[in-house]
């Protein structure tokens, strides 16, 4: 962990793990289709299995320390001469044109145990051909920034292709166009767009100095024992990003939190939120009743604890993986000042 220590208020250090992109998805290049067809011999395609997998290079994942991990791509002309018709468009990149396409590893996979970014167990993700087929929510902190866009991209509309089958309005069966960016019912003709649903997450310190001592974390009941993080919960309707903070906060732990500001956002397709990531501080004093049946356990973690178990792990403190924005916001403020 970096010893930089920052004075201030803490900000995020290094952009969540499914914030980062490099692909031009401007909404100009979807609706071109003469383009796009045209371009479909040059194209670039990722392939994603119905577990929401992807592969990556073995020789990159299997028996080393994972870092700045790329999609293996393969040309377009190698899964049709023309646009499929359930194929995505991601974007542009590199003088190429990106989709994405279903696909599974295969009969001949073989099953290899991956470390999945820092959630304390080992993940099994399919194995051939020289491909391992990783989870976005697992290893998606090891990919790097073009792999972590597109696969981000990729799987946020396929899950709301899954649930965009049939016409809100009238119930018709709907189908997609502008290769995958929208959904037009086939009885109706009403259109619709890909949903994200927002929700907050806030990392909630004590009021000792600028960044606080203690840091507030929590545990829902499926969770292992041992795993804490910050609290987060969707926002309802009518309700503003700082007002869901204030009401989560209380409902899960019984808690009033002030001075809530912003810290960064980030996709979380699992299956179509966007993480508004927020700070905010609280009276420690203040005795904690988590909610029943949505809180198993919350605690005061110290500022020295969280830095240790950050830096050389804690079976007694399982933090966020990497590929979470809460991992970020933690680790940030670990390395704050006092």
């Amino acid at each position: 962990m970096s010893s930089v220590r920052r004075s201030g208020p803490f900000r995020l250090t290094m952009p969540p793990a499914l914030s980062r992109s490099t692909a031009d998805r401007q909404e100009a290049l979807r609706t071109d289709p003469e383009r796009l067809r045209a371009a479909w011999p040059s194209a670039r395609v990722i392939r994603v299995d119905g577990h929401g997998r992807a592969p990556v290079p073995e020789d990159r994942v299997v028996g080393v320390v994972p870092k700045d991990v790329p999609l293996v791509s393969v040309p377009a002309l190698d899964i049709a001469s023309e646009v499929p018709t359930e194929a995505v468009f991601l974007g542009r990149w590199s003088d190429a044109d990106f989709w994405a396409v279903s696909a599974e590893p295969g009969p001949d996979a073989r099953m290899v145990a991956l470390d999945a970014g820092g959630w304390g167990r080992a993940a099994e993700v399919p194995v051939v051909a020289g491909e391992a087929w990783v989870e976005l929510r697992l290893h998606g902190d090891v990919l790097d920034d073009t792999a972590a866009g597109l696969l981000t991209t990729a799987l946020a509309l396929r899950n709301w292709h899954r649930r965009a089958r049939y016409c809100a309005r009238c119930g018709g069966v709907t189908r997609l166009h502008q290769f995958g960016w929208a959904s037009r019912c086939e009885q109706c003709g009403r259109e619709e767009y890909p949903r994200t649903d927002p929700a907050v997450i806030c990392l909630v310190h004590d009021d000792v100095g600028v960044n606080g001592e203690h840091v507030l974390l929590a545990r829902q009941p499926t969770w292992p024992p041992t795993r804490y993080s910050v609290l987060a919960g969707f926002v309802e309707a009518g309700e503003s990003l700082e007002r869901c903070v204030e009401r989560e906060i209380r409902e899960e732990v019984g808690v009033d939190v002030r001075d809530v500001r912003y810290l960064g956002s980030q996709p979380w397709p699992f299956p179509r939120s966007v993480m508004v990531g927020f700070a905010a501080r609280a009276d420690s004093g203040t005795p904690l009743t988590p909610a029943d049946g949505e809180i198993e356990d919350a605690r005061w973690v110290s500022r020295d604890r969280v830095r240790a178990a950050l830096t050389h792990g804690d079976p007694d403190l399982q933090l966020p993986g990497g590929t979470s924005i809460a991992h970020v916001m933690i680790r940030a403020w670990a390395e704050a000042d006092d």
